[in-house]
């Protein structure tokens, strides 16, 4: 098991890290509907949007847009929280600024067309301004609501549907050269690839691909994947559930290491501190973001300072 600094701990499902330009770093808690300031003095709320926040990500204008699954169902168990399902009092997936200064929380999205977002998950902004982000979907009894990738423009003029259908799609992030977007399958336990022809527009694979991606990896064992991030070198670093730590893979499809982390819900990793050495991870049943020293440079995001 890889040694790690605990920098929060008591916390309600995080997920969704961020590192702000101080260096000190942002959470979602699912569980409380809140998104969490944690600095060298603790942590405390600094909004509070509701439902169930999910993945976050600074954007160009210095807002965080942050998916919003609506809120969930919990059980406890050995001390570890999980989600369960759908809420009864759900409040409709959206996509959200929040204005780090105020805490005011503006809803940019709620459907697409004349579909109404489901469970948004993750997202990522590209060099352009935009972003991808995935909607989840939801398990209800025997029903399945299929997952799609979303772009959308920040400025709440725009969103696309550009991927249909996936199970469960949940991490995404983007090549260091933008031309490559990757997206990891929670049900699945698979890593898919998409060719970027351009904003909000992605290659298809040939028939029978089940999502329109490449297959990158699936890994033995059945890794359910979460959240992802790239590292500078272009490897794919990607979280697990049920066999709890951190994949990490090249673009074809090579496991380059696996580091085990003692949470069968490690959901999310970021990168920061001097030259994106350090890796930041959420344990999210066990409430903790903890970091570690990172072996190679993670990818700076856009917008990113």
């Amino acid at each position: 098991m890889t040694a790690f600094t605990v920098r929060a701990e008591g916390l309600h499902f995080p997920e969704g890290p961020v590192v702000l330009p101080d260096g000190s770093l942002l959470v979602v808690e699912i569980g409380r509907g809140q998104i969490s300031h944690i600095d060298r003095n603790g942590t405390r709320a600094m909004a509070r949007p509701g439902g169930g926040p999910n993945g976050a990500a600074l954007g160009p204008d210095g807002y965080l847009y942050v998916c919003n699954n609506g809120g969930f169902s919990w059980q406890r168990e050995d001390r570890l929280w999980r989600p369960i399902a759908k809420a009864s009092d759900n409040s409709g997936g959206r996509i959200e600024r929040v204005d780090l200064n105020t805490g005011a929380v503006e809803v940019l999205y709620d459907r697409c067309d004349d579909r109404s977002l489901s469970a948004p998950n993750d997202i990522v902004f590209d060099r352009a301004g935009g972003f991808w982000f995935t909607d989840h979907g939801h398990r209800t009894g025997r029903q399945v609501e299929f997952g799609s990738v979303y772009y959308a423009r920040a400025n709440g003029s725009q969103i696309l549907e550009a991927a249909f259908p996936l199970i469960g799609p949940n991490g995404i992030g983007l090549s260091p050269d933008g031309a490559t977007l990757y997206v990891a399958e929670t049900s699945s336990g698979r890593l898919w690839s998409y060719p970027v022809l351009g904003p909000g527009e992605l290659g298809r694979a040939t028939w029978p691909s089940p999502t329109g991606g490449d297959l990158v990896c699936g890994l033995p064992g059945f890794h359910r994947y979460d959240s992802l991030a790239v590292e500078a070198s272009g490897n794919i670093v990607i979280a697990s559930l049920r066999i709890g730590g951190l994949d990490v893979v090249s673009p074809a499809g090579a496991l380059v290491q696996r580091i085990e982390m003692p949470d069968p819900y490690t959901t999310n990793v970021c990168f920061g501190g001097q030259d994106l050495r350090t890796a930041y991870i959420t344990l999210s049943s066990s409430g903790r973001l903890v970091s570690m020293p990172w072996d190679r440079p993670g990818l700076r995001l856009h917008h990113q300072s």
